[in-house]
């Protein structure tokens, strides 16, 4: 029924590390962990290989604020991915390791566990598994060795006995740089934000203002009074984002080769994806600026201007990138429905938080 949340458990075997025959893979530890899914989203798909458990969870919890996996213990996970932002950092460009200057800007992990077509802006990342272990020997990010990493965590006094507890390590050189991007990723396939204004709307728990009501028929192209925003095409709810890969005439680009950054082009190798950037959630938009993959737009006026204005040339960029005709009390509108899709409680859950300041 709306308005309620069905709760997944998934029980799997639990692992008895004493039967395990000796050079087999332990077996998988016992899912425990009890995730609130949102009844008007789509039913996660979990994966097998990795069960949410409460001992994992809290492990990558500790793993993405905790600075030991930077080069000079100084910079976490979080660093880039910080909670009263909606788990973004307010920067155009992402700062690492030395003050090294990323290449685009950081997006967020709200709902990144329901994202199954490609994570990071160009999609270079098949699974929150894949994706952990990246940042961490990634000049501009972490800028660190994993093998450094493992010694660090193997030789710490707590890290060796929460991994035998997440994943029922029998001796500490089975620390591995694998189970730590496990146990970040089921810390990330928590972050779930559904319970913004707009969610309430749809429950039949609120109601929207004449304007966000307005806004969102601009959005949703539901009359053929208002002009279309073209937005639902692409940021489509409930998650506002097809998880496309999209040039939305960001730049010029006579040719395809001429784009700064080629974006999806980087991960698929073929010229028509250069250009293209995934297509982000929508939810929470209002604390996650600057915006777009290279932070180019301060705020949302910004944004809904450039759309308005319908964009730059290339060969590639989207069919729907054209001129709006928005008016002023359009775009006012427009913003406002945007507003309704900021979650405070997502920002301010204490599961979610800095286990290191509790």
């Amino acid at each position: 029924m709306k308005g309620k949340t069905r709760t997944a458990i998934v029980f799997l075997a639990a692992a008895v590390v004493a039967c395990t025959p000796e050079g087999a893979e332990p077996a998988l530890p016992q899912s425990d962990y009890a995730l609130e899914e949102p009844e008007h989203f789509q039913r996660l798909a979990l994966p097998e290989d990795n069960p949410l458990a409460i001992a994992g969870v809290e492990l990558g919890r500790r793993l993405f604020y905790d600075p030991i996996l930077s080069a000079d213990s100084s910079l976490s996970c979080s660093s880039c991915h910080l909670q009263e932002r909606a788990f973004t950092d307010g920067r155009a460009i992402a700062v690492g390791f030395a003050q090294r200057a990323g290449q685009r800007n950081s997006p967020t992990l709200a709902n990144s566990a329901y994202l199954y077509k490609g994570l990071f802006w160009d999609g270079r990342a098949h699974t929150l598994e894949e994706q952990a272990l990246q940042p961490v020997e990634t000049p501009h990010e972490l800028g660190h060795s994993w093998a450094a990493a493992e010694r660090a965590l193997r030789r710490h006094p707590l890290y060796p006995a929460l991994f035998t507890e997440a994943f029922g390590i029998t001796d500490t050189s089975e620390l591995s740089r694998e189970l730590a991007a496990r146990a970040i990723a089921q810390f990330e396939r928590t972050l779930i934000s559904a319970n913004a204004r707009y969610d309430k709307v749809f429950l039949g728990k609120a109601k929207f203002t004449p304007s966000e009501k307005r806004g969102r028929d601009i959005f949703f192209d539901t009359t053929e009074d208002l002009p279309s925003g073209e937005c639902s095409h692409c940021h489509t709810p409930p998650l506002f984002t097809d998880e496309s890969y999209v040039n939305n005439g960001l730049d010029r680009a006579d040719e395809l080769e001429d784009f700064t950054d080629t974006g999806r082009g980087d991960a698929t190798h073929q010229r028509f994806d250069n250009g293209r950037f995934r297509v982000p959630t929508l939810r929470n938009i209002a604390l996650t600026a600057p915006y777009m993959h290279d932070g180019r737009f301060n705020t949302l006026e910004e944004v809904i201007e450039h759309y308005n204005s319908g964009g730059h040339y290339s060969e590639n960029v989207d069919p729907k990138i054209k001129k709006l005709h928005l008016s002023e009390r359009d775009k006012k509108d427009l913003l406002n429905f945007l507003l309704t899709l900021t979650d405070s409680t997502f920002v301010h859950n204490a599961a979610y938080a800095n286990p290191f300041l509790q």
